[in-house]
């Protein structure tokens, strides 16, 4: 779909158009679940490559270039691929998990809590007095 970009495709789209690539090379047979969650670290760890063993200044002097920037698209695309074809196989709807998600996540870490804070939601919350303190 030449012209087309992430405010005009939805995830709809984007699952059909790889599941048709998978279906025009006869790849179902390889896309277990097991198999698309190895796929998916994998192309992870793709991601990584490009900032491992680099400083934050090396990490930013590359991320002015395009080149560089384009390949970390190409290998997030990778991911995202994976992702796609996952939530299919399982028949997981990814609009509806995220929502979800975002909604247990708002929970463990309300933004009076959280905001500017990077801490784990256990140790977030451990401050807070227990039930039998109050």
């Amino acid at each position: 779909m030449p012209g087309a970009d992430d405010q005009t495709r939805t995830i709809a789209e984007l699952t059909t158009q790889v599941r048709r690539f998978v279906l025009e090379r006869d790849w179902d047979q390889y896309h277990l679940p097991k198999d698309l969650a190895l796929a998916l670290s994998i192309e992870a760890a793709e991601v990584l490559e490009h900032f491992r063993f680099r400083s934050d200044a090396e990490v930013a002097d590359r991320l002015q270039d395009d080149t560089h920037v384009e390949e970390i698209g190409h290998e997030l695309a990778d991911v995202l691929y994976f992702v796609l074809l996952m939530f299919h196989s399982l028949g997981l709807d990814a609009a509806k998990m995220l929502d979800e998600k975002l909604a247990i996540s708002g929970r463990r870490y309300p933004v009076d809590k959280a905001r500017g804070r990077n801490l784990k939601y256990t140790e977030l919350n451990a401050t807070e007095p227990k039930q039998n303190e109050r």
